[in-house]
């Protein structure tokens, strides 16, 4: 179902009502004005700074909010951002991003500044399932080109996850158990989500510190009247519209703490097992014993992942201060594929392979405040990747070879910071990368900082960034008597520019602290690779450098607190512009889109219980798709149209014996959501419009959380 312009004008008075006749607080305000002040980030920053002092504009999504939502993982929690929207795909358990109207190869996960290893990649198109939150600290969303100070793929920003690195008791104990509905579907082992999570942390002395954990998510998948895996019938109803997956998340860190320098070393190691039950049945009639033993060919896709970060920072005795990272990284994805029979439980014909794998080793290193100024500063570093790999689903569907390819990256970097001012500061930055695949890059930033008076916050921010081409783009080789489709390996990488202008203004009322924030974006982006046609006779595909994008944008966030009360209100206008040289019928004007998002959390002390709602809305989306050809030969375009969509979402989490328990209870996607139309307008103008639908969630869900703290 989809939400009409009606039905969110009366959930947005609703939300409106509430926070009218909220209970006055009398809390006083030195306490929420000293919160949203002094609140650090370090991304992008040289030494951990708050939110005011940062040159860049900051999204801070903090423990508080994680757990009031029982986000699990990130796709849990990023649904509700403005100008980020997230894309399941059912059938492959992964959820990716659209960041500014660009999909996940254009931005950069970081794990504590180190980016994250991916199925063919590093840093960039990470499944956000595969991202636990059990001990994070909390999210740090940075929007524009990121160039500078985290290279390739920070085209539209970076996601920075900042993991807990102390515990205030000497000892930290801490279990739950979280049960969900899939829908309305839900058993103790069959059927809904089951997780379970334990970590134990200890603080051996002053100097030294140690923690493991475990999580363990149990997706049993969303049948939607599919029958599962022992259905026999041959009528495309065997299976699950949403696969089963069960993921286990392993962790262990130690950190040292000596007078002037930090050493912290992390180990993860993560396991996923998604299962594909295939809905066309055999029937393996048998006509001597008139039998039949049905079966199917069924897949299981395993993946393991292992992390190692190692992390020493400190402070020469000059003052200046440094930061070493150094990571091996790994990541493979198995298929296990046989020939199921389904009422004998017997498997025949059973192959094994790893088809994808990465292979990283990182290292960065970043030194900072080597003059003593109030007026100048500057930062040195470099950063070096070296990534060997495969993914012979893009480069071995003919000929199921392991085309394994190696690439190394050098990059030096520098940038300054000008106090111009007491309340003006620029900082201009340079990058200058060796790729032993691609053309040497240079990219460069400029960011400022004003801050004026009566609490008006005015930053600005252009930047550079390019995204290099992935496995497929490169190495994609689909050949056969009716098709020619191949990759580049002379691809080009893609060259991205964004601006940002952010104006914020901080006020303070009796109890309350409202923040208002206007925001304007532009990213453009040129070189962008496509598959295109080649050759005519015979026909022939491949990927070339041939497209463009543009995006501008208007923003403006709102938020409101007091000592139990938060709410947020935000919208944004979206225009998009994708240009296919290539094409002779193509269309450049722009598309436009509309988001609100609102959140609200009412804390009762008495109770010691909080209340959350959170909502979004998706405007319509519009986008050319080809409808046909010209007497050429050449295609002709058409708009299709995706409806409007909200999620709302919903939670109360309360707590026991002195934050000992909590007990969280929710519910997501409570409009709804499974389907949204998308519809094609025929070209000719008499015919009937082509109607289809885009799967987006698994409908109306619910979820209990137990969680058990024990410190000591």
């Amino acid at each position: 179902m989809s939400l009409n312009k009606n039905n969110f004008l009366i959930y947005f008075l609703l939300f409106f009502q509430t926070l009218i006749f909220t209970q006055e607080n009398k809390s006083a305000i030195d306490s929420v004005k000293t919160e949203s002040l002094n609140e650090v980030v370090v991304t992008g920053q040289y030494n951990p700074t708050s939110i005011k002092k940062s040159v860049h504009n900051v999204i801070v999504i903090n423990r508080k909010q994680i757990e009031q939502v029982a986000a699990n993982n990130l796709a849990d929690l990023l649904n509700f951002n403005l100008n980020l929207t997230i894309i399941p795909n059912a059938q492959t358990g992964r959820s990716t991003i659209s960041f500014f109207g660009l999909d996940a190869q254009y931005f950069n996960i970081l794990v504590d500044n180190i980016p994250l290893v991916s199925d063919n990649g590093l840093g960039n198109n990470i499944d956000l399932t595969q991202i636990n939150l059990d001990d994070i600290e909390r999210i740090e969303i940075v929007e524009g080109a990121m160039g500078v100070e985290y290279g390739a793929n920070a085209v539209s920003g970076v996601i920075n996850i900042i993991t807990k690195k102390s515990i205030d008791n000497d000892w930290r104990i801490q279990a739950y158990i979280q049960e969900e509905t899939v829908s309305d579907e839900y058993e103790w082992f069959e059927k809904g989500r089951h997780i379970q999570s334990l970590s134990i942390a200890h603080n051996f002395n002053d100097k030294w510190m140690a923690k493991i954990g475990a999580n363990r998510n149990d997706f049993a998948g969303f049948f939607n009247n599919r029958q599962g895996q022992d259905y026999y019938q041959n009528d495309g109803l065997r299976g699950y519209e949403w696969l089963p997956k069960e993921q286990l998340n392993t962790n262990a860190l130690l950190t040292y703490r000596g007078d002037k320098f930090r050493l912290l070393y992390k180990f993860e190691y993560f396991n996923e097992q998604i299962n594909f039950y295939d809905a066309s049945v055999r029937a393996n009639i048998d006509t001597q014993s008139q039998t039949s033993n049905p079966s199917a060919t069924d897949r299981i896709f395993t993946t393991n992942r292992f992390v190692n970060n190692l992390n020493i920072d400190g402070y020469l005795n000059s003052g200046a201060n440094y930061n070493i990272a150094l990571s091996y990284q790994q990541q493979e994805r198995d298929l296990n594929e046989f020939n199921y029979y389904i009422l004998t439980e017997e498997r025949s014909n059973e192959t094994d392979e790893t088809y994808q794998s990465s292979k990283v080793l990182f290292s960065k290193g970043t030194i900072g405040n080597l003059v003593k100024s109030d007026f100048y500063n500057f930062q040195l570093g470099y950063e070096a990747r070296y990534i060997e790999g495969f993914d012979t689903q893009a480069s071995g569907s003919v000929t199921q070879q392991d085309k394994s390819n190696k690439q190394t990256n050098l990059a030096f970097f520098g940038s300054s910071e000008l106090s111009l001012t007491d309340k003006f500061s620029l900082r201009p930055g340079l990058r200058y990368e060796y790729n032993t695949m691609f053309k040497s890059k240079a990219m460069a930033s400029l960011s400022a900082r004003y801050l004026m008076n009566k609490g008006f916050e005015l930053r600005g921010n252009v930047g550079t960034s390019y995204r290099t081409p992935n496995f497929e783009e490169l190495y994609y080789y689909f050949v056969d008597s009716n098709h020619d489709v191949r990759g580049n390996e002379n691809l080009n990488p893609e060259n991205g520019f964004s601006a940002f202008v952010n104006l914020k203004k901080r006020s303070w009322f009796n109890n309350l602290s409202l923040i208002n924030n206007l925001k304007f974006s532009y990213v453009d982006v040129s070189d962008r690779i496509d598959l295109a046609v080649v050759n005519t006779t015979p026909l022939q595909y491949q990927y070339i450098n041939i497209d463009k994008f543009k995006l501008w944008s208007v923003s403006l966030e709102n938020g409101l607190k007091a000592e139990n009360l938060s709410f947020n209100l935000g919208a944004t206008f979206q225009g998009i512009s994708r240009i296919n040289s290539n094409e002779a019928n193509g269309n450049d004007n722009f598309l436009y889109n509309f988001q609100i998002n609102t959140s609200a959390s009412y804390f009762v002390k008495p109770w010691d219980t909080s209340f959350t709602l959170l909502l979004k809305y998706n405007g319509e989306q519009e986008q050319y798709i080809i409808s046909g050809s010209d007497t050429d030969g050449n295609s002709t375009f058409s708009k299709a149209t995706t409806d409007a969509y909200s999620w709302l979402d919903a939670s109360v989490r309360k707590s026991f014996l002195n934050n000992k328990i909590d007990v969280t209870f929710g519910g997501r996607n409570l409009l709804d959501i499974t389907n949204v139309n998308v519809s094609n307008g025929s070209t000719g103008g008499t015919h009937a419009a082509d109607n289809s639908s885009l799967l987006l969630g698994y409908g109306r869900s619910f979820y209990l959380k137990l969680l058990y703290n024990l410190n000591f």
